[in-house]
């Protein structure tokens, strides 16, 4: 079996969560853990059994046999962080949102293209066998012809101005955090919208603390997405066809089964719980997609991701939201 060593940069809770799921890919070894807290890179080692610890980003770059980073940073600093380890020939899994804009992701895509680099977003969601079986369903037109999606993603967080999720400085916010969720699957399962319309209600600092979404498609399609931290939401993601309706259960981030009612009968449950939380699926993904030697993932290809960042920017647009510094987009 082919073994894959793996660096991770960035060393917050998320990271955590990431790398007790390698536990259940075969081939993952966990290589360098990389912190600007030298002290807090080497507990974490130690936790885990990396066999390195630094304590600078540049470092890891300069770790020997180091063949994949998962970058876990926050999202204000996925860009730099992932071109930092692509310009180092590095391969990379970086955290949604891909980047704060549409022009960072495609510097990243054009970086990785030129120097023929793995790149893709960890978009863990698009990787449970719970939506591809939803995938599977809708293109065998179980439910008919797709006329309503609705999903949100929610959750009371305590108000700090200076926290992640409300500074602006952090690319902070709903939509960028959570709401990137129902986004993703809209476009996954509907495609590419032709109309956008968005509204937010604003946290002290001015980032989004709850945003609405409407989309409108080509076929006849609508959406209906939410994202707050204000308040716990369903987290849900119902799609109504003209033949019955298929709802994602458990969180619509990370779903563990599928719920298909055609019209006229019972509904049918189909059960797909993870052993972890559910990281394992991607990374054991971007294995699969390094021992093929791609340069991007053909389940969750970099246009999608450079397209996700539109949509997403053009909802900022609409709520009026630009980050301090941000360039392009």
């Amino acid at each position: 079996m082919q073994t894959f060593r793996w660096g991770i940069l960035g060393l917050g809770s998320i990271a955590r969560k990431f790398v007790a799921d390698l536990a259940h890919v075969p081939g993952a070894v966990l290589h360098v853990v990389a912190s600007r807290d030298l002290a807090k890179a080497r507990a974490f080692a130690a936790d885990f059994g990396a066999a390195h610890a630094v304590g600078s980003y540049e470092a890891l770059t300069a770790v020997p046999d180091l063949d994949v980073v998962y970058i876990a940073t926050p999202h204000s600093e996925h860009h730099a962080h992932a071109l930092l380890c692509l310009r180092a020939g590095l391969a990379v899994l970086c955290e949604k949102p891909f980047t704060v804009n549409a022009g960072q992701a495609q510097e990243l895509i054009t970086v990785s293209q030129a120097q023929g680099v793995f790149l893709m977003e960890a978009f863990w969601t698009r990787f449970f066998p719970a939506v591809a079986h939803a995938l599977a369903l809708l293109k065998s037109s179980t439910i008919g012809e797709v006329k309503h999606l609705v999903a949100d993603f929610g959750g009371f967080m305590p108000y700090e101005p200076l926290g992640r999720l409300f500074n602006p400085n952090l690319a902070g916010g709903s939509l960028l955090d959570i709401g990137v969720y129902p986004l993703f699957l809209s476009q996954l399962f509907l495609g590419r919208p032709t109309a956008v319309a968005a509204v937010a209600v604003p946290a002290g600092t001015g980032v989004d603390l709850s945003c609405a979404v409407s989309l409108a498609y080509a076929g006849g399609a609508t959406a209906s997405l939410a994202s707050t931290l204000a308040a716990p939401l369903d987290n849900q993601c119902v799609l109504y066809g003209t033949g019955g309706q298929l709802r994602l259960l458990g969180p619509m981030y990370a779903p563990h089964g599928v719920r298909v009612q055609p019209l006229g009968q019972a509904a049918q449950d189909f059960s797909y719980p993870p052993p972890g939380d559910g990281y394992h699926y991607e990374a054991a993904h971007v294995q699969e997609c390094l021992a093929q030697r791609l340069h991007e993932s053909p389940l969750l290809p970099l246009s999608s991701s450079l397209e996700l960042m539109r949509l997403l920017d053009t909802v900022r647009q609409r709520m009026g939201l630009r980050y301090p510094g941000e360039g392009g987009g």
